[in-house]
């Protein structure tokens, strides 16, 4: 494994540490722009095997905090396995199957979809998204990635008898539950607690928090949330993204392999046997996503022609391809 990058070099006392490029965009040869961010790798034994950047800065992970999220629910007492678990850990591409799963399980609880807080929104899959807007359909909360998610807050709450036009709020006892299994599985207390582009409470790690929280789940005993949580992301990986994402090809063709991506670029990955890795591009360039990844499961050991086929980010000059997104480390 390569050594570390040099040191970040002070930019200023306000802007603070510039981290490394990760990846750099070359067209007809010449670089004409570059993706910064910070990565850790973790060993089997959880020891820090690579940092680059500033993986003990917080982030936000946002959806790659999900699999915690699900944990909490379970914890919180709703009985899901399968899909349905699976569904309520995911940024789903909005396809069919994932609709029609998602209002399945409003029906199964009693609820509809006018109680979702989440934002109405367009399938996250562009094919999809072309698909469903020829056929005349209209931005709704079903739709929206998060929709499984915020389903299984609102059936657990209904379940308890809690409060269901206040479960996204931070105060409210399930966002409480999910905020002390983020902590416990990071190893660490949450530095802010932001709002998600979904309206759910969003808990800020430190990268290396988010990769030992992601170790955690595969390691975890079975039968307990987390390890219910992954077990059934790693059997029904459509239903954690799509039949087009990174995630879903990830968690197929290596078999026992966690994986969530998150917006603004941010990514986390564990084996079963306890490695594990997390990075976020600072800029949020999510194009940069596959090539970063690649690169860094090539690092742990993983290879093989899905490898490949995460890390291809070709450019395009009149209709041809002129060049690529690389991995800089």
């Amino acid at each position: 494994m390569p050594a570390p990058q040099p040191p970040m070099t002070q930019q200023s006392a306000s802007a603070g540490p510039v981290p490394p490029v990760l990846a750099e965009v070359v067209r007809s040869g010449f670089v004409e722009g570059r993706h910064r961010g910070s990565l850790v790798v973790l060993a089997a034994d959880g020891g820090v095997e690579l940092a680059l950047g500033d993986p003990a800065a917080p982030v936000f992970p946002r959806s790659a905090n999900k699999p915690m999220q699900a944990a909490g629910v379970l914890r919180a007492g709703l009985d899901l396995a399968g899909e349905r678990l699976a569904l309520a850990a995911a940024s789903h591409s909005g396809e069919s199957f994932h609709r029609d799963l998602v209002r399945t399980l409003l029906a199964e609880h009693g609820l509809d979809a006018g109680q979702l807080q989440c934002p109405p929104d367009l399938p996250l899959d562009p094919e999809e998204r072309d698909a469903f807007l020829a056929a005349g359909a209209v931005p709704d909360r079903v739709t929206m990635n998060c929709s499984g998610k915020h389903t299984a807050m609102l059936a657990v709450c209904a379940e308890r008898g809690w409060p269901l036009d206040s479960y996204l709020d931070p105060g409210h006892p399930l966002q409480r539950l999910i905020h002390e299994v983020v902590e416990e599985a990071a190893g660490e207390p949450v530095a802010a607690v932001g709002t998600d582009g979904c309206g759910a409470p969003l808990m800020a790690l430190s990268l290396t928090g988010l990769a030992r929280a992601f170790r955690s789940f595969v390691l975890a005993a079975p039968g307990t949330a987390e390890r219910r949580v992954a077990d059934a992301m790693r059997a029904h990986p459509e239903y954690v993204a799509g039949t087009r994402r990174a995630d879903t090809w990830l968690m197929r063709e290596v078999p026992g392999t966690l994986s969530k991506m998150g917006a603004e670029a941010v990514q986390a990955v564990a084996l079963p046997d306890g490695r594990a890795l997390a990075f976020k591009i600072e800029d949020g360039a999510t194009r940069a996503l596959g090539p970063v990844l690649a690169r860094a499961l090539a690092l742990i050991g993983v290879t093989g022609p899905v490898v490949a086929r995460i890390g291809r980010s070709p450019l395009l000059g009149g209709g041809r391809e002129v060049g690529e997104i690389r991995a800089a480390f």
